[in-house]
């Protein structure tokens, strides 16, 4: 389907039963967001509100809530975008079937992006930033903020629209100490396209203009998350998905998307910035107030009738998981063309996407020796760790199964393979005082913290215990000893105060857990937990406390630990510190008050009656 507008995909998706519209007046102020949650957990439809409190304008949420719905919405071109990045990361394919490839070719050329006739109107009206729907997620959150925007800048060394970016940053629209309708906040984080193009003004003393597209055709927002290969524009990309040139047309010297419902256009100045934030993110903590970009307002715009559509980040599964397995079906095997030898690689949802990721690759480099041990995979999990954004991960798993039959997407099965193999003397490695995710707060300051790569290969060295060993129910100091997977125990102790009191705690538990190697034997991993019975109580949350709360070079231990000639080891289980820290950010949680507002959508005569 060519989608013109936003408008036309929720119709098309109205006509399919995959969309509801609610009449009822609904608060943008926390109300719209704790709706679209409990929509989206009962695998509902997309959602349109027509009565916005506040605004003349519509909203519209959850559009790619499940993978199915986004398969559907891009039904017709999902076979040509897969063909077009096989044959970016094959192009010698291209050359030997050009007859099979030649439609896919012929897909780029007709989807270059479309300047708009001088003499054509757009059909734009110039309103304000309070004129928007002013939607706030979270009761912590510091205003209200966009969080479907497509943000636009250009190269100022290259100008125009095939050297353009365009990305998902998120922007604030109000609070805090913004100046309303003049000001806005611009928040991006590291390995951004944006953060090259304010390099280069700023270095020129000139601000950097930027066009916030919002709405549109659903590609053009798939094109913003999407990570391409070096030298394919998001604009061409967004016209092969969207079977649609993306059209343009310069005002005042900026950008717009002549299909965005709105767009925002402003400057941002060098050395310009103002405390933007807290936000409820996408790894289900509030990312605290910070100073970054400020927006200078230039202009307004939307179309009429235009609707405004949002989603809701928080503690995962969000829609944006849906986002990246749909990231996952059109991509397929790039990764793995441009890391030699790696297998697959997932970046667990679960655990925030960033924090953990778990791969496989392959060992290919002594194949006359007889011992198995990691050689090939620790240099993939090096070439893993400084590609674009898995470069943010904390936690790197990785392992080879020379019988091709495990996946790193069945997660347990995963931890069993790996906790089996894994020489907890030898193959943990460090990366101490680096970059980490700026959403991530459990490491040293803002962007920065430690990496370990854990890796496992060879024949089973241990027999994964499926109880608790008697020794960890009487362990003076912990308590509520728990089996989170086979091979992995949750402990409860008191509260997290300070990392000297954490290594005087960390040393007892040594102290008492040294005398008992085989009963422990069994155990690969204990996790030091706030709730021991939250963290065993579904694989999930084991994957939220335990990688979203630990740093790895400050909060994991290990019994009877070593360190030689700067390695570090331990001849016992690992220990994960995964308590709640002082300087860690606080989670998001559902607001009691609002659950029960939003009620009456449910029940019998609302808009929503019948879908939970």
């Amino acid at each position: 389907m060519a989608y013109k507008s936003l408008e036309e995909c929720l119709l098309d998706l109205e006509k399919s039963n995959q969309l509801i519209r609610i009449k009822e007046e609904v608060d943008p102020y926390l109300e719209m967001a704790a709706i679209h949650l409990r929509v989206y957990e009962a695998g509902g439809p997309a959602l349109l509100f027509e009565n916005v409190k506040g605004s003349t304008f519509r909203t519209a949420s959850n559009i790619f809530g499940t993978l199915e719905r986004s398969k559907f919405i891009f039904r017709d071109t999902l076979p040509t975008v897969q063909q077009l990045i096989e044959l970016k990361n094959d192009p010698v394919n291209a050359i030997k079937h050009p007859i099979n490839n030649f439609n896919a070719g012929l897909a780029a050329l007709k989807a270059l992006p479309l300047k708009n006739p001088i003499n054509k109107p757009v059909l734009f009206q110039e309103i304000k930033i309070t004129d928007i729907p002013q939607i706030q997620h979270w009761k912590m959150d510091g205003g209200a903020f966009v969080t479907l925007p497509q943000v636009y800048t250009e190269d100022i060394d290259k100008p125009g629209i095939m050297n353009a970016n365009l990305g998902m940053y998120r922007i604030q629209l109000s609070g805090n100490s913004y100046e309303p309708n003049k000001e806005i906040g611009l928040h991006y984080q590291l390995h951004r396209g944006i953060g090259v193009h304010q390099t280069k003004a700023n270095k020129k003393g000139l601000p950097l203009k930027v066009s916030v597209f919002v709405g549109g055709p659903p590609s053009h927002s798939v094109a913003a998350v999407m990570p391409l290969p070096e030298g394919i524009s998001e604009m061409t990309f967004a016209g092969v998905l969207g079977n649609r040139r993306f059209r343009y047309v310069y005002k005042d010297g900026y950008c717009l998307s002549t299909d965005a419902d709105f767009v925002i256009t402003g400057e941002v100045f060098p050395n310009e910035n103002k405390p933007e934030g807290p936000f409820g993110d996408h790894l289900g903590y509030y990312s605290l107030q910070h100073d970054f970009p400020l927006m200078k307002v230039h202009k307004v715009y939307a179309k009429k009738n235009a609707i405004w559509p949002f989603t809701v980040v928080g503690r995962p599964p969000q829609e944006d998981t849906s986002f990246g397995q749909l990231i996952h079906e059109m991509t397929g095997s790039a990764l793995q063309t441009e890391i030699p030898g790696l297998k697959e690689v997932h970046a667990v949802d679960a655990a925030g996407v960033h924090p953990l990721l778990l791969a496989i690759g392959s060992e290919r480099y002594t194949p006359y020796t007889p011992t198995k041990q990691p050689a090939e995979i620790l240099t993939i999990s090096n070439h893993i760790l400084g590609t674009g954004q898995l470069s943010l991960a904390k936690f790197l798993f990785i392992t080879a199964d020379d019988t091709n039959k495990l996946s790193a997407n069945n997660i347990e099965n995963y931890f069993n393979f790996f906790l089996e193999r894994i020489n907890l003397t030898r193959d943990i490695h460090f990366y101490t005082n680096t970059t980490i995710d700026t959403l991530v707060y459990s490491g040293t300051g803002l962007n920065s913290g430690s990496k370990v790569v854990l890796a496992a290969y060879g024949e089973k060295i241990r027999e994964l215990a499926t109880t608790v060993p008697d020794c960890l129910n009487n362990v003076n100091g912990f308590e509520n000893a728990k089996l989170v997977l086979p091979g992995v125990v949750a402990l409860q102790t008191k509260k997290f105060s300070n990392y000297t009191t954490a290594l005087n705690e960390m040393q007892i538990l040594n102290d008492q857990c040294s005398k008992f190697n085989e009963q422990l034997s069994g155990i690969a991993i204990i996790v030091i937990a706030d709730d021991a019975s939250f963290v065993s109580g579904t694989l999930n949350n084991y994957l939220w406390v335990t990688f979203t709360r630990c740093n790895p070079s400050h909060d994991m231990y290990g019994i009877n630990s070593f360190t030689i000639n700067k390695h570090w080891g331990c001849n016992g289980p690992l220990v994960f510190d995964a308590r709640i820290k002082p300087h860690h950010a606080p989670p998001v949680e559902k607001d009691a008050a609002t659950e029960k507002k939003i009620d009456r959508l449910f029940e019998k005569g609302g808009s929503l009656h019948g879908i939970l």
